[in-house]
């Protein structure tokens, strides 16, 4: 196995120079030139990916020349090719970037992890390397919103709700209005409080599903739309919550086999904090009303 790297400038600078004067092969036959600052700008501009400036090169060459295979309606005999012709050529900097390569998955997991780690200006700068590269928007989108259910959760409610608004922006507007909704969205996602725990919560969940064999419903929770379910003992014990005092019952809704197992562990984060005294109010007023059945 190879690991290929990218050219540094010097060596780019190099093989551009080589391809003014090779014939056949390069460009030789043109009896072109250029200056070194102008082959540095290309190679610069390729971020070291040597096909990228011999295209560009290539596209410089034939628009001194009055090429017309590209729809170039000049005619020069000029032999330099002069910096209007390489920023013509350029159009935009050539970024290191291939939708179905390495570099592709690279750029979306620095997106993600300048996100997770609440790197505004990390985030905006790879989303920006993206959308420049020509990167889908609604692609980004849809990886805006997982980041939003992913690593912020419940932490902060809202930014699921500016993901799918967001999403719905990009769509409306197109490019390049709807670049700004997703550079928003980035910042507001990487500024948020963070949490996986109902991330880690589905994946415990499963987890346990896989590993235990399926456990039937019990019968307090099932309904009973007949009279033999009735006397089966469907729907029998069930505490309807609104019924209850402060809409909190003591009935146990898991399966017997997996009485007391915890999947969801709030953290102590932004809303989720709320949600966390929440939780535990909620299992001492159980408590409490266990007490209080006994009492009796």
């Amino acid at each position: 196995m190879y690991s290929l790297n990218a050219l540094d400038t010097a060596e780019v600078v190099a093989l551009l120079q080589r391809a003014l004067t090779t014939p056949v092969r390069g460009l030789g036959d043109l009896k072109l030139s250029a200056d070194v600052e102008l082959l540095q700008e290309i190679a610069e501009a390729s971020s070291g990916d040597a096909r990228a400036a011999l295209n560009t090169l290539e596209l410089a060459a034939q628009l001194t020349t009055g090429n017309s295979d590209l729809g170039v309606q000049k005619s020069t005999k000029d032999s330099t090719i002069n910096r209007q012709a390489v920023s013509d050529a350029l159009q935009r900097k050539i970024l290191l970037y291939d939708k179905s390569g390495e570099e592709h998955y690279n750029l979306i997991s620095a997106l993600h992890k300048s996100v997770r780690s609440s790197d505004p200006d990390a985030a905006l700068y790879w989303l920006a390397r993206m959308m420049k590269a020509g990167e889908d928007r609604m692609y980004l989108a849809r990886r805006l919103v997982r980041m939003a259910i992913e690593d912020i959760g419940l932490a902060d409610p809202h930014a699921v709700e500016q993901a799918m608004a967001c999403m719905q922006t990009v769509h409306f507007l197109g490019i390049p209005e709807g670049d700004q909704a997703l550079a928003q969205l980035a910042l507001y996602l990487a500024l948020a409080s963070k949490s996986d725990a109902g991330y880690q919560a589905l994946n415990l969940a499963n987890s346990v599903i896989e590993s235990t064999a399926a456990a039937p419903v019990p019968l307090h929770l099932r309904n009973a739309p007949t009279r033999l379910m009735k006397e089966m003992g469907y729907a029998k014990g069930y505490k309807h919550a609104h019924k209850e005092v402060d809409g909190v019952t003591d009935m146990d809704c898991m399966p017997k086999a997996l009485a007391g197992t915890v999947f969801y562990k709030p953290s102590d984060r932004g809303f989720e904090k709320r949600l966390q005294e929440r939780l535990e109010w909620i299992k001492q007023r159980r408590s409490q009303i266990e007490f209080e059945r006994y009492e009796e």
